[in-house]
């Protein structure tokens, strides 16, 4: 990062399964309080997770101006509007920051719609059992609401939240999988050190709780611990057997530090460094863990440190076999003997928002002094020769978090924080 604008945080805003707003977030985390259950969630009769994390007690007419907008809006909008909401809110910007220079950057999934706003359409192109595609347009164009497509558009969510809060600036979308937020993150803090932006907001939202996402996503490793659903998702455990979907957005304002401390804003945390690798393979090349490692030595070549200054690690830890192993093997590879959480045992996978709410939980770890356990670990993996923070928080020694996100693809994201 360009040493002459350090990029710090302002504001934050998250809407969890285990809280919505960053003091509830964290207080779950401090008391070891989980968020995955049995799902309520969808009464239709839609295939869906027997468990997964969901966000409850959330009314987005609370967040959502106008109330209109809501026809327009799939619950991922509602939960990102709702973050960046409360982000801003904290970070005080109050017109305080010329619109033209007030900027948005934010990760998405494929945004699923709800099945039974395309039934109508979907009935009438059934003849004698089959789907007729020749039908489909007429269909479609008679029996949908016509302006659902803005729903589903993954660029939505950056669209109603520069809307919303006079963001006229650069304005973003990323869909990067799991590695999309810090990949927002990242790109956010590249457009303030180009001099475009005085304040950013950025983020991500997912939600893969909807029935024909999880219906896409069943291609990985679930768990099948469904009548255990607390103890189901078990990073880095060797008696993990996969991941649990659940849904939610995390969002941070960014500032340049003397900008912010022009106006009086309260600084949260700085963003010391930022690497994103890729590991290009074939159809049926194994994943090797390749881009994990290089984003490691990445990041900490651009911000100047060496491992033994890292004070933990906050691991993607999915909680699938292969995933972690690879990723616990490029932990010990570059960072050594470091030690290491993972958060998802606590609000499960979820896409395009994990990372950004990882990073809020850092920020609140690195204020108070202490990390917050990886849920379910109990049984160490020898091949995660990692040292898995487990059973109860742990006193920070060293003020510096780096924070891991990687896709299905192998699109690999770290991300260095540090103290005010």
């Amino acid at each position: 990062m360009n040493s002459s604008r350090e990029i710090v945080i302002t504001g934050m805003g998250v809407v969890s399964p285990i809280g919505i707003g960053d003091e509830a977030f964290w207080a779950s985390l401090r008391a070891g309080r989980g968020g995955i259950r049995r799902l309520e969630l969808f009464d239709g009769g839609e295939p869906r997770p027997a468990i997964g994390a969901d966000v409850r007690d959330f009314d987005p007419k609370r967040f959502v101006r106008p109330r209109k907008s809501l026809k327009v809006m799939s619950r991922d909008i509602q939960l990102a509007f709702a973050a960046a909401d409360m982000a801003v809110q904290q970070a005080a910007i109050n017109g305080e920051v010329d619109p033209e220079r007030f900027g948005v950057v934010f990760g998405a999934d494929m945004i699923a719609c709800d099945l039974s706003e395309i039934q109508p359409a979907f009935a009438k192109c059934i003849v004698d059992g089959r789907f007729d595609f020749a039908r489909w347009g007429e269909a479609a164009m008679s029996e949908m609401f016509p302006l659902w497509m803005l729903k589903y558009l993954p660029n939505m969510p950056a669209c109603h939240v520069g809307i919303a809060q006079d963001a006229r600036g650069p304005n973003n979308s990323l869909t990067m999988g799991d590695a999309s937020s810090l990949a927002a993150v990242a790109e956010a803090c590249r457009v303030l050190e180009r001099g475009q932006a005085d304040a950013m907001i950025a983020g991500g939202v997912g939600c893969r709780l909807e029935p024909a996402i999880w219906a896409y996503h069943r291609a990985y490793q679930l768990s099948a611990r469904v009548d255990d659903p607390a103890a189901a998702l078990r990073p880095f455990d060797a008696d993990r057997d996969g991941l649990v979907f659940g849904e939610g957005s995390g969002v941070v304002v960014l500032e340049e530090r003397r900008h912010a401390e022009a106006r009086g804003a309260a600084i949260l945390a700085r963003i010391k460094g930022f690497a994103c690798c890729f590991e290009p393979r074939r159809a049926g090349d194994k994943p090797e863990g390749v881009a994990v490692g290089r984003s490691i030595v990445g990041v900490l070549e651009q911000a100047g440190l060496r491992a033994a200054d890292i004070g933990h690690v906050n691991a993607h830890g999915l909680g699938t076999t292969v995933d972690d192993r690879l990723e616990a093997k490029a932990i010990r590879d570059t960072l050594g003997d470091v030690p290491v959480t993972a958060l998802k045992g606590f609000f499960g996978s979820l896409g395009a928002g994990s990372g950004a709410i990882e990073i809020i939980a850092n920020v609140l770890a690195l204020r108070d002094g202490v990390v917050p356990p990886t849920l379910n670990y109990h049984k160490p993996d020898p091949e995660c020769p990692i040292r898995v923070i487990r059973d109860e928080p742990m006193p920070i020694r060293r003020p510096t978090a780096l924070v891991l996100s990687q896709s299905r693809i192998v699109q690999s994201m770290a991300l260095l924080l540090t103290s005010p």
